[in-house]
This record gives structure tokens, C-alpha cells and sequence, in this order.
């Protein structure tokens, strides 16, 4: 069994509203690898995944950033969904623990909607990589050039689009975990422009959209119940 990664440790910064794959598969690759992996997150408890739209299972916190010292980490995961990267981009805690890392020349593997994150941290300028196509266009803005390819790694950094390039991606991480610190920061030769924008949405987002379930009670009694608390405060104000 491949065990280059015995000893290392490995942050996985992950926040309610992660896409599931995106998390437990790269996980059990390091684990499987020999590298310990602990759960980062906003608070205490089990964070929820899900499954693009869809609520999945949750997966259990090590750890609140707060907590956890950077120093004590070989590398960071930081795995993607629409929600997850959005709550942590707004977090001062968040934004500044992957600094730590990029500033260490520490590997930083991420996906679809997470290089968010690392756009608000202010790391993107100068840097070449992928990620999910809707969110293209604010990685570039934040000075990045963008490539439409399943994996690219510059340097230190290692991204890819989705779900769908989990395969070469979880490769990428072992090679790139596999390594020690600190890491050149600018590997990828320079490339001229980004490639374009996207004509239309992904067709499986779209279709997964339009044949979701209605909500249960339970989501509906529960959405109600927040409305509700919104509300009462509101009319106090």
C-alpha cells in the first residue's frame, strides 16, 4: 500500500454546505496514504455536506480554526460546493489561516468553488489555475490566469475544475503533499490570458435543478420556523 504520506498532516478547511465528494474522497486518499487529516471549520460539531443542491451527510469537526495552529499542518485541502467557500471567504479567522499556509510555501490543493476562498485571502495575483467556470471570472479579477483543465498545478498551489476531475485531482494532492515545504510559488510558465467564458451553464447543474424533489415537511416546517424568527426580530427593530 502507498504510504508516501506517513507522518504528514494535513488541514482540511471545510464549512457547512461543502459538496461531500469534494471533502470525504480526497480525504480517504491522504488518509489511505498515510497522512492524518483534520476537519477545520467555523465551529464545534458536525458539519453538513451536500450533494450539489441536495442536503447530504455530515462529517464530524476536529477542530475550530481558532484552534488549530497552521504551523502544526504539512498542507491544506480546501474542497468546494456553492456554500462552504462563500461562509469561509467571509471569515477574517478563515482568510488568514490559508495566508499562513501560502506564506510557509505549505501545498494547497483545492476545487470548484473553494480557490474562492483563497481570492478573498488575496493570494490569486500572479497565480495560474482552474476551478468551477462560474466563478472564473472573480478568480481573474482577483489577478489570476484561468485554465479550463482538469488539473493544473502552479508551484505550490493545485486546483481543478469539479466532481468530475476528481481523478487526476486526487493524484495531484498525494504527488503534491508528498512534498516538503517550503514550495516555489510560481511553477506553471506564464500563459498570455485566460481561456474564455463559459457560453452557458453546466447541462447536469441545470437538469439537477430542475428535477429536485419538493422539500419534505420537515425542511418546510423548518424553513417556516426560521422565517418566523426573522420576522419577530425584524419587527422589532
Amino acid at each position: 500500500m502507498d504510504q508516501r504520506l506517513k507522518g504528514r498532516r494535513i488541514a482540511a478547511l471545510a464549512a457547512d454546505g461543502f459538496e461531500k465528494v469534494e471533502l470525504v474522497i480526497p480525504m480517504k486518499a491522504l488518509q489511505a496514504a498515510g497522512a492524518k487529516v483534520d476537519v477545520i471549520s467555523l465551529r464545534h460539531g458536525n458539519i453538513r455536506g451536500v450533494n450539489l443542491h441536495e442536503p447530504a451527510s455530515r462529517v464530524h469537526v476536529n477542530k475550530t480554526i481558532a484552534e488549530a495552529n497552521p504551523d502544526d499542518y504539512d498542507g491544506l485541502l480546501l474542497p468546494g460546493g456553492f456554500i462552504n467557500p462563500d461562509l469561509l471567504r467571509q471569515s477574517a479567522e478563515a482568510r488568514e489561516f490559508v495566508r499562513a499556509f501560502d506564506r510557509a510555501g505549505k501545498p494547497i490543493a483545492s476545487l470548484c468553488h473553494g480557490p474562492w476562498v483563497l481570492a478573498s485571502a488575496g493570494l490569486l495575483q500572479g497565480r495560474t489555475l482552474t476551478s468551477w467556470p462560474g466563478v472564473r471570472d472573480d478568480l481573474v479579477n482577483a489577478g489570476a490566469t484561468w485554465l479550463d483543465q482538469e488539473f493544473v498545478r502552479d508551484g505550490n498551489l493545485a486546483t481543478s475544475r469539479g466532481p468530475q476531475d476528481l481523478i487526476p485531482f486526487v493524484k495531484g494532492c498525494l504527488d503534491l503533499f508528498a512534498q516538503d515545504a517550503p514550495l516555489s510559488k510560481k511553477e506553471q510558465q506564464p500563459i498570455s490570458r485566460s481561456a474564455p467564458q463559459a457560453n452557458e451553464p453546466p447541462e447536469i447543474v441545470v437538469g439537477a435543478m430542475k428535477w429536485l424533489p419538493k422539500p419534505s415537511l420537515r425542511t418546510a416546517v423548518g424553513l417556516g420556523a426560521i422565517a418566523a424568527v426573522f420576522l419577530a426580530a425584524w419587527s422589532r427593530r
